[in-house]
Order: C-alpha cells, then structure tokens, then sequence
C-alpha cells in the first residue's frame, strides 16, 4: 500500500483545481510584487487574499519558509472564542469570530468551523468574580456570555466531575456558545486556494535571509535562499519568528518566544461535546473530529525557539484532566508538540506600521494566534493596503509600548489561550 504525507494527500486532493498544482509547487519568482508578506501561515495567506478580494492588490507573494500551515497555523489546538475583557481585544477577536462563520462558504473550503460552545471552569471565589467581570463586561458590548451553575454545567458537558469532594471543586462556569474550534491546517489551505485563484503566488520552500532597503531608508525587496526579489511592501508575519525578521531591517519589537505545550490522545467515539478551559489547573481539552483528545497545557518559562518543549507541563496538565474527567484516566495519549508563540510584555498582540517606511508586522498574538486569524488577516490586509491601521486594531500599534498605553489582557484573561 502506498504511503502518503499528510501534505501529499491534500495536494492529491486538490488536484484538478485550476492553477493551484502550479502555485503548491511554488512558481519561479516574478522579479518585483507590490506587496511580499513573509510566513505562509494563515494570517499570512490571509491578509493575501484580502488585499486581493478587498484591496484589488494581485501582484502579492506569500514567501515561507517551509510549508503551508507547517508552523503555528498547524501547531495549536484550534479553540475559536472571543470573550475577552478588554476592549482591543473583544473588537478583534470578536470580528475574527463573526467572519469565521461564513469562512467556509467565502472561501469555498470546508474550515470545519464547529461552534460547540468554550465553557471556562471557575474553582474558587476568585474565578468566579473574575469570570462575572468577564460575563458582564461581554454582555455590555454585545458579545454572548453567560453564568454557568456546576449543575448546567454538567448538563453542558456531562463527562465533568462537578464533586463537592473532587480535588478541583467546581463552583460554576462562563460559557460561550458561540466558540468552538475549527481544522487548523484547512485553514491554511482555504487561504492559499483562494488567494492563488485571485493571482498572488504562494513561494514555499524559500526562507528570507533579508530585507534590503533604499537610499531613502524604504524597503525595496527581499533576499532569499532563491535570490532577490523586488517588493514596494511588506508584511511580516512569521509566528515564532518576526524578532529575527524585523532584526534584518533593523527594527527592534518587543517580542519572546516560548514553546507552548500540547498532546494529543488516541482516536475515541464521540464523547466530549465541547471545549472546556481551566484557568486555575491551566489545563483545555476538546475532541477533534478525528476523535483524538485535544489538550492544552501551558508555556514553558524559557524563552526557546524548541517545538517539543518541557515534559513537566505536559504531566501537570494531565494530571489535573484525570482529576476533572476522571473517566479519561485510562486514555492513551499518542503525540505531544510545542507550538512557538510570540509573546508581547501585555500578551496582547501587534498590529502595526514600523519606522521603516513600506514595513508592516503582525506579530505578538501569543496563544491568540488561531482563533484571530481571519479578522488579523482582515485587517493586516487593511494596514498594508491603505498605509494605516483600521479602527477595529487601532489600539495595537507599537506606539502602546512607547506611551505605557497597554492592553495587559494577560493579567485579565480567564486564561491565556
């Protein structure tokens, strides 16, 4: 029996698709695009498709590095919700919720958008005020949230452990219906196929290795493993990365890296209908369609560039899943992965211009990155179409870091992801 890459089966899927086998392939580089976006992740291939669909800009490049979807686009547990407390980040995760549920149908591709509700668990005094503040807070800006008892939230999610004598009580819990979890990679490759069909070209395989700039300081092009290649603008958008691609226009952001820890259980029937969050156990799990368990832990405490990471986090998440599912005690886990998150000093994410003339960087979601990204790619596309950021990202420019303005939804976040 034939063998095949998850990749090679979604190229053989796709064949027969009009001009996308010659794009997959990555294409022989024009030598000048209006606009290059660097990192061929969702946002990346995104923002393409925008500036094609919205902006009328063609001439685009998406150059990665490795594969489509093979960084943190691939690499995360693909949660999907918007209850943030903050304003910044209720109006772009909410925007990026809205558009994820006709995703599907815009970019004909099945995303796999499944809104099955987020519920956060609440274990002490603290997390419930802390949750009633998020609750209210949603609820005046118009965004679903609602109160949870243990009771319903048995009824929501009947595998949970709601014990008076459980090690982890549970004394209620937020719920958003409308969140849920989508494909990761499908994602990716909706965005490709999109974009390519509107002319940008998707160059694979090819890392940048600088950007080169004018007598006038503006950028004019990238240096790659295939050459150089002329551009008006670019974007940057490489999760895990974007230090070291803006340190080669000399432009300093106010990022780290950290792996963020991840497993995966063997295939099972159906039995866990939605996602549920832990804050204080720091611990999330899902079912994929697949029928894997989907677990989240936390990130490691070093700054690392690793996609394996530190086993400590893994059994101190699985130790707290057996303690609230206690029927999942005899699950094997099958695989285990860091994803490589951008941090910022207020967790809060960068949408912005930079001082290099014709340089925009989308960068800093930390562990928002998936479920932000149609609405980043949305709105990066805007930034870099019209020189200025929409009013929806407004407040996550650089300049925050200059004036003390942050948005701090670290400190304020039931949980980080």
């Amino acid at each position: 029996m034939r063998k095949y890459s998850v990749f090679a089966v979604a190229r053989e899927a796709l064949r027969g698709h009009t001009g996308w086998e010659k794009q997959w392939t990555s294409p022989e580089p024009k030598k000048e695009y209006d606009v290059i976006i660097i990192g061929g992740g969702g946002h990346g291939l995104g923002a393409a498709f925008y500036l094609a669909k919205e902006h009328g800009i063609t001439n685009v490049a998406v150059i990665e590095k490795g594969w489509l979807g093979g960084g943190n686009t691939g690499r995360n547990t693909t949660i999907i919700r918007s209850n943030y407390l903050y304003e910044e980040s209720m109006d772009i995760y909410e925007h990026s919720l809205k558009m994820w549920e006709n995703l599907s149908q815009e970019l004909n591709y099945n995303v796999m958008y499944s809104p099955r509700g987020v519920m956060m668990l609440s274990h002490t005094v603290h997390d419930k005020q802390t949750f009633m503040r998020h609750v209210h807070a949603n609820r005046l800006y118009g965004i679903d949230n609602e109160w949870l008892t243990p009771e319903q939230a048995k009824d929501y999610c009947p595998p949970l452990d709601i014990a008076a004598s459980a090690r982890y009580p549970i004394n209620g819990a937020a719920l958003q219906r409308r969140g849920g979890t989508a494909r990761h990679d499908a994602v990716a490759w909706g965005y490709a196929r999109a974009a390519t069909d509107r002319g940008v070209h998707v160059i694979q395989n090819t890392e940048v290795t600088g950007i080169r700039r004018g007598p006038d300081g503006a950028v004019i092009g990238v240096e790659t493993t295939r050459g150089f290649i002329g551009a008006k603008k670019i974007g940057v958008s490489a999760s895990g990365h974007n230090t070291a691609i803006m340190s080669m226009a000399d432009v300093r952001v106010p990022l780290h890296s950290n792996p963020l820890q991840a497993l995966v259980s063997e295939p099972m029937k159906p039995i866990f209908p939605c996602v549920v969050m832990s804050n204080t156990v720091h611990a999330y799990i899902s079912q994929s369609d697949k029928g894997e368990l989907v677990i989240g832990a936390g990130t490691d405490q070093y700054v690392s560039y690793s996609q394996t990471g530190g086993l400590q986090i893994i059994t101190h998440t699985l130790d707290a899943i057996c303690e609230i599912f206690p029927i999942f005690r005899r699950v094997k886990m099958m695989r285990q992965w860091g994803g490589i998150t951008d941090n910022t000093p207020d967790r809060s994410a960068i949408q912005s211009k930079t001082p290099v003339k014709g340089l925009y960087v989308n960068c800093g979601w930390g562990t928002g990155g998936f479920k932000a990204t149609p609405g980043s790619a949305h709105l990066f596309a805007h930034l870099i179409a019209r020189d200025e950021p929409h009013k929806l990202a407004a407040g996550l420019t650089l300049d925050r870091f200059r004036s003390g303005r942050l948005v701090d939804e670290a400190a304020a976040a039931a949980v980080a992801h």
